[in-house]
């Protein structure tokens, strides 16, 4: 009577005696008893007074029978706050103004395609039970700070928002979710926060957000997710913080944001990510990755950035682009390289290409792989072209030594001009160049052979040169 009486002035109602535990409501009696059924009748054919807003406010009420309000149009705002449901609410394609749940416990929640038209209110909510909201269209925000989601067995999620349209803010830092959280297909024009958040699913998927849209930035700071957190497909245009966060899932894939448009991720500050991270075609326009939180196995194929943050050396970048599941793929490395050059980094843009040949020459045939190996060693693949000028000074400096203690016999007496031992050499290291000496000289013994290697070593270094330079042979 006195919920019946408060009714149609919009008067709250609080049966609390004390600062009381809902969970413990199955011990209340029955002064602090409302039946479902009441409730019911109220919100659709309640008393009306002239003048005044009807309103249902109730406040540690034990609440039995099942609160069926399947279909129906409520004009009334709804606050059933610290309150105990022994039975599944059922609120499948409702309408109502506003429906606020906080602190309240219940065995779980049926309310799919259900429109809220301002703001739903599950703040500090323990759902022991799924929680059913797939396909609902909240005109504000929803709020779940501190929410607890548990089920008492694994066979569907225990909180689904799949294909929910949101017209605010996603509001739940601090939720406890011991089992699937699905988010599938899910619209929010405003932002998501779940700093501080766990998602508990050991072995199968945690959070499961796949083609999720969020106008604003997700805020998922120091959240702790055993099990896989998939964002493939997703769209998020402001920022997907994961700073401090802690991501496990041993065995299989970690985090999974493929095929995404992200405006800025953030990866950094937490433990070492336990699981694969897979950011495969992915497009994101600020790239913060920490090596340190980096897993074992990182599939970066067709990844695409603008900035890769924080700045660090290339000898730390380059390998994450070794974990692709052993395979090489040479667009990790020109987006890398393209990311250097883009703060102005020169140096570790060319020790990435450099790393690219490197990688690319274990997939060549053996004949392959060989003259690899003579480009790297002689000039680097074309980007140590100091190492030219080393082995050119090197071998001039052997047989200018050679041949100028044993000066090699005129081939025609009395015709030859005089021997030069270091402009010898040189005609013989260089095959595009003649000074005259090596055709007018003839060496004997191994001094002969001498000459066939450093003529041998100049066509290979000259050719290592040249393929390294123009990158024509390495390129093909």
């Amino acid at each position: 009577m006195r919920v019946w009486r408060a009714f149609p002035r919009g008067e709250s109602v609080d049966f609390r005696a004390g600062d009381e535990d809902p969970a413990s409501g199955d011990t209340w009696g029955a002064e602090r008893t409302v039946r479902a059924k009441v409730l019911r009748a109220l919100l659709l054919r309640g008393p009306l007074e002239e003048g005044e807003i009807a309103a249902l406010k109730i406040t540690g009420a034990l609440i039995t029978g099942v609160l069926d309000l399947k279909y129906a149009t409520v004009d009334a705002a709804i606050r059933l706050s610290h309150c105990r449901f022994d039975s599944v609410p059922d609120l499948y394609g409702a309408r109502v103004r506003q429906l606020n749940l906080s602190n309240s416990v219940l065995p779980g929640l049926t309310s799919a395609i259900l429109r809220v038209e301002g703001v739903l209110r599950m703040t500090g909510c323990r759902m022991r039970g799924p929680v059913r909201l797939g396909g609902a269209q909240i005109s504000g925000a929803l709020f779940m700070e501190r929410a607890e989601f548990t089920a008492p067995d694994d066979s569907e999620p225990v909180l689904q928002l799949n294909q929910a349209t949101i017209g605010d803010d996603l509001w739940a830092p601090e939720m406890r979710a011991h089992g699937q959280v699905r988010l599938t297909g899910a619209s929010v024009a405003g932002r998501i926060n779940v700093q501080d958040a766990e998602f508990d699913n050991p072995g199968a998927t945690a959070l499961d957000a796949q083609n999720l849209n969020v106008e604003a930035h997700i805020r998922a700071r120091c959240v702790r997710a055993r099990g896989r957190v998939e964002l493939r497909g997703s769209r998020i245009s402001g920022r997907l913080d994961l700073l401090h966060a802690h991501l496990s899932h041993q065995g299989d894939t970690a985090l999974r944001a493929s095929s995404c448009v992200i405006g800025e991720l953030w990866l950094r500050g937490g433990d070492r990510m336990r699981g694969a991270l897979n950011l495969r075609r992915s497009q994101i326009e600020i790239l913060t990755l920490e090596p340190e939180m980096l897993p074992d196995q990182v599939y970066l194929s067709n990844l695409r950035y603008t900035v890769l943050t924080p700045h660090e050396p290339a000898e730390r970048r380059l390998p994450m682009l070794e974990r692709d599941g052993g395979r090489y793929e040479p667009h990790s490395y020109e987006q890398l390289m393209a990311a250097y050059r883009h703060v102005g980094d020169d140096d570790a843009a060319r020790l990435v290409q450099l790393a690219k040949q490197r990688r690319r020459r274990t997939t060549l045939a053996w004949y392959g792989r060989l003259w690899g190996y003579v480009q790297d060693a002689t000039v680097g693949y074309g980007f140590r072209p100091l190492r030219a000028a080393v082995w050119l000074l090197s071998l001039m400096a052997v047989g200018s030594l050679a041949y100028g203690l044993h000066h090699p016999r005129p081939v025609k007496a009395g015709e030859a001009p005089d021997f030069n031992p270091v402009f010898y050499t040189l005609d013989l290291l260089l095959p595009v160049i003649d000074f005259g000496q090596e055709s007018a000289f003839a060496p004997e013994g191994w001094y002969q052979w001498l000459s066939y290697g450093l003529i041998i070593t100049g066509w290979i270094l000259a050719t290592a040169i040249v393929a390294g330079v123009t990158r024509t042979v390495s390129r093909q």
